[in-house]
């Protein structure tokens, strides 16, 4: 007999709530709203769901994409498309006049036995050792003295990157007459002091350091502007601190100067270094790649293979070895200065 007091509203039954623990065990959990097992309610999940965002981000920034599009377009058109075709040229014999013919790798062959190449890539790598380390070092020391405050500071800047803004065709004429042995204005100012000075030009040893000298000379412009900018962003305090600490000037520049310049040291180094794998013009102006060879630049030697032999498929041969060159070169500087470098001060 049982009492009425067992099924009042609000008391539960054991038995009954046993029985509701043991279905709770045993029944599957449902899954939740919105998971791959059941579609949120309302919300059925439709093919393609992922496409969508990528759509709305379209229709949100299409005048983004306007905007890069003229880039883009100079990339693939003056950088890429440019690559490919010099590439593909590679594999063919054509001398402009004649119908290309398909050579395979036979222009990669020939270049593995051709010394008169490889001279002029020997030739290329001094010309980067003698004249990259004297640019960096004296676009530094120019930003050094430019960035004081002095009378007058903005007129010097202004005349160390005049060089920079002419072209090199004619600054290569006007050094080729100051390094006339003769009528040379440099000559005739050792003259004076009693030195007789060298066939600049004309002499083997002396060549290949001369035309590195008027690089130097027109490019240290273009280094001490961005060491400038670089200078220019290196917090003052920083400066202050290590002075109430007791560091002289020179602790100074090497503990604060030189680490917080590698972005800038990184970035005038590569286009330094590219710029001066692929000299040209300096060297067509002063010497067209003699005396004897011993100023025949890698990229003299295309121009000469291409347009005085006529032999473009070789040309494009030894192209695509200057650009493996640059490449090997600017990969080697980005893993040196990748731990070297420091981007944020605050």
């Amino acid at each position: 007999m049982t009492s009425s007091a067992d099924h009042l509203p609000g008391r539960a039954d054991p038995a009954d709530g046993a029985e509701r623990g043991r279905a709770a065990v045993t029944a599957p959990a449902a899954p939740a709203a919105g998971t791959p097992e059941e579609p949120a309610r309302g919300r059925p999940a439709a093919r393609g769901a992922g496409a969508r965002p990528r759509r709305r981000l379209w229709r949100t920034n299409w005048y983004a994409y306007l905007f890069v599009a003229p880039s883009l377009f100079g990339v693939f058109a003056f950088l890429l498309l440019p690559l490919l075709i010099v590439l593909g040229l590679s594999l063919f014999h054509w001398e402009l006049l004649s119908s290309p013919s398909f050579a395979g790798l036979a222009n990669y062959r020939r270049l593995a036995g051709d010394g008169e190449t490889w001279h002029s890539v020997w030739v290329t790598v001094l010309f980067v050792l003698l004249s990259i380390p004297a640019q960096t070092v004296l676009g530094l020391l120019l930003a050094l003295l430019l960035n004081q405050r002095v009378k007058g500071v903005a007129f010097y800047r202004a005349l160390f990157v005049v060089p920079w803004m002419a072209t090199p065709i004619v600054m290569g004429l006007v050094w080729t007459w100051i390094f006339d042995p003769r009528d040379g204005a440099l000559n005739k100012l050792l003259g004076v002091a009693g030195v007789s000075g060298p066939d600049w030009l004309t002499d083997p040893s002396w060549a290949l350091p001369s035309v590195a000298l008027v690089n130097v000379w027109q490019y240290s412009g273009y280094t001490m502007l961005f060491f400038l900018a670089g200078l220019q962003g290196i917090p003052q305090e920083l400066y202050d601190a290590a002075a109430t600490d007791g560091a002289s000037p020179v602790q100074r520049f090497f503990q604060i100067t030189l680490p917080l310049l590698n972005p800038t040291t990184f970035f005038v180094t590569v286009t330094n270094l590219v710029g001066a794998f692929q000299i040209f013009d300096t060297v067509y102006a002063m010497t067209d790649g003699g005396p004897s060879g011993s100023t025949e630049v890698l990229n003299f030697r295309i121009f000469e293979t291409a347009f005085r032999r006529f032999d473009f498929g070789y040309a494009s041969t030894l192209a695509a070895l200057l650009f493996l060159l640059i490449l090997a070169v600017t990969l080697a500087q980005v893993r040196f200065f990748a731990k070297r470098t420091t981007y944020d001060l605050s």
